[in-house]
């Protein structure tokens, strides 16, 4: 992390001080850094930003599993065989335009109001970013390979494993990376509907009681999540990837 990276905030964290103490800006509505660190004081003191913030992580983590892992595999059918592509390309291109929050109600209204329906709306907008970036990463892999690996005779796992796969990895992380952002809105979604901890359901009291340094607080969790959740993406895509790693 180089030296600008760690001014950038804090300037603009200074610049957002001076402007609520000069009265520039409302503090009912905007507050300012000050407030908001006494107010993230005693919610880490009681346990209470913790506990919401580890319940949003593992709901995170089993939506973005849940949606990945189908996303790659079906990603990887599609791209190496035309009548998968054909059969299914059309239905994907067509569902994914609908918003993730239109179809809530009728999530709640297939899975209850627990736990499944939050993972469930989350594995459905990161499912779709996964499977076109693996599908795209598939087709973009130099045919030359895939006629070698027919000369040899190699089997259909073999094209998963050895040719598909590697050569769509690149691709793959991208849409890994895509798919944890939604992850992350689509969990504040899940929470401000039916959910009784959370992140999400932070912002949602805080906007109810009017406690907009609370509300702040939750929103820096978010950015701190999603920006732990790239560093650790990254970190494995270096690991996976090294000809891809950044100098």
């Amino acid at each position: 992390m180089n030296t600008l990276s760690i001014l950038s905030p804090l300037s603009l964290l200074i610049v957002w001080e001076l402007l609520a103490r000069t009265g520039l800006i409302d503090i009912r509505l905007l507050s300012s850094p000050t407030m908001i660190v006494r107010a993230l004081v005693p919610l880490l003191a009681s346990g209470e930003l913790v506990y919401n913030t580890l319940v949003s992580v593992q709901r995170v983590i089993g939506g973005f599993v849940a949606g990945a892992v189908p996303g790659i595999l079906l990603g990887m059918s599609m791209g190496l065989s035309p009548f998968i592509r054909s059969t299914l390309e059309p239905m994907i291109q067509a569902t994914y335009p609908i918003p993730k929050l239109a179809i809530m109600p009728l999530i709640l209204l297939v899975f209850g109001l627990g736990e499944t329906s939050k993972v469930f709306t989350i594995a459905i907008g990161v499912f779709y970013l996964v499977v076109m970036n693996t599908m795209a990463g598939v087709l973009h892999i130099e045919k030359i390979y895939l006629d070698v690996a027919k000369n040899f005779g190699a089997s259909r796992r073999d094209y998963f494993v050895t040719i598909a796969f590697p050569g769509a990895l690149p691709m793959i992380f991208t849409g890994l990376k895509l798919g944890m952002g939604m992850a992350l809105i689509l969990v504040v979604a899940a929470e401000m509907s039916a959910a009784k901890a959370g992140v999400g359901w932070m912002i949602w009291r805080a906007y109810d009681m009017f406690a907009i340094e609370q509300m702040f607080v939750a929103l820096i969790v978010l950015s701190v999540l999603g920006y732990l959740f790239s560093i650790m993406l990254d970190v494995i895509e270096n690991w996976v990837i090294p000809w891809k790693r950044r100098e």
